[in-house]
């Protein structure tokens, strides 16, 4: 969740299709990082009731849900850092300084360091609990987590103490910031020239065509030798993915053509990305042919969802400022405070269809309350990716 999007002149203009002056805020992309945000809480809450890996499980976890789990698993990270990108793109308009990457730095870092310090403690508590029926006391809990246990193994893999858990977005959007940042610096026109080769190839079927053919060749070539695992060093997979989205939204932010285009094509995106994921829940196909669909899709929703937002969300509203703000701290605390409300929630035995939306409504409504709090606190701010300064 990208801390600081781009700057806010209080002047921007929007021409519905995304377009924007390079002085003026694209507020579509405000929009849809409130929204990703959203689809990330219930992606979290969802992970609780599927069978993949998670920290903690509910008794009733079952495939139920998976479906419609990968509606969104294709694509919802690669839209964070396509947004992630646009914005940094912006910041680094005016050029690269030190003193922008050291802000940059300290918005990423500082929240980082909370998280793994005082936010994600709790939610690997629960999962030695659940998973290694752990009884000692939480307290008992942190010296082994500030130590470096190793002792919660299954099938040689160990849990990793200290961690950072939900949070590895933020070492991976700062890495992407400062390789961005390098090549700026080396190089000024580079996203100037990237833009205007985007602009001359990606139009038509070819904006379609050449990113899911990219997707597609990256996941037969790395998916399957390093697989993800949000480790930072070694994720070498999740990389040529995130960065290339990093790196596509950056060189989107700086064409004044490509949001226009992108919103030619929604129709046409949103067919293909339904039909894939379609495609991807009821058909058993082989290795490569799974990876077609993941790249038809995950290209496709991108399309549509950055299309459909440059045409009916280009507006500001008296929320949008809000909860853009709010994003990055209910980001940091959603994912500890569902955990929590799952464990003590357990004994009680709700029914998912129940307790699923519950959880998803309570942990949003606790996270706002967390904001509310850290926003009115000059010096809890910077700790959770706002500036000092109040509003």
């Amino acid at each position: 969740m990208d801390p600081n999007p781009a700057p806010d002149p209080g002047s921007a203009t929007s021409t519905g299709t995304g377009e924007a002056t390079s002085a003026g805020r694209l507020f579509f992309l405000d929009w849809l990082r409130i929204i990703a945000l959203l689809v990330l809480v219930f992606y979290h809450v969802g992970m609780y009731y599927v069978r993949w890996d998670y920290h903690v499980k509910s008794p009733f976890a079952g495939p139920g849900l998976e479906p419609w789990m990968k509606l969104s698993e294709p694509w919802r990270m690669s839209l964070l850092f396509m947004v992630s990108g646009a914005a940094t793109a912006h910041l680094l308009a005016g050029g690269v300084t030190r003193a922008l990457l050291r802000r940059r730095s300290r918005q990423l870092l500082l929240p980082l360091l909370c998280g793994v310090l005082l936010v994600v403690p709790p939610q690997s508590y629960f999962e030695v609990v659940q998973k290694w029926h752990y009884g000692g006391s939480y307290l008992d809990f942190l010296q082994l987590y500030f130590t470096h246990d190793q002792g919660f193994c299954r099938q040689d893999r160990c849990l990793i103490m200290p961690t950072w858990n939900h949070l590895w977005f933020l070492p991976y959007l700062w890495v992407y910031t400062l390789l961005l940042g390098a090549l700026v610096w080396l190089w000024p026109q580079s996203l100037q020239r990237a833009a205007s080769s985007a602009a001359h190839w990606l139009h038509g079927p070819a904006l379609m065509l050449w990113p899911m053919g990219a997707i597609f060749l990256l996941r037969v070539g790395l998916f399957d030798r390093f697989p993800p695992f949000q480790a930072l060093w070694g994720d070498w997979f999740s990389h040529s993915v995130y960065l290339s989205m990093f790196g596509l939204g950056a060189v989107f932010a700086t064409s004044p053509t490509m949001w226009a285009r992108l919103a030619q094509m929604r129709h046409l995106a949103l067919v293909l990305a339904l039909s894939a994921w379609a495609l991807l829940v009821t058909w058993k196909p082989g290795a490569w042919s799974v990876h077609a669909v993941v790249a038809v899709l995950q290209w496709s929703a991108l399309v549509a969802a950055f299309g459909f937002a440059a045409v009916h969300l280009g507006h500001d509203s008296a929320w949008r400022a809000k909860l853009t703000e709010a994003v990055f701290p209910v980001y940091i605390l959603h994912q500890t405070i569902l955990i929590a409300l799952s464990q003590w929630w357990q004994p009680m035995q709700w029914r998912p269809a129940f307790e699923g939306p519950a959880l998803a409504l309570t942990t949003l409504c606790l996270s706002w309350l967390g904001y509310e709090v850290i926003r009115r606190m000059s010096w809890m701010r910077p700790w959770f990716g706002l500036n000092r300064a109040l509003r």
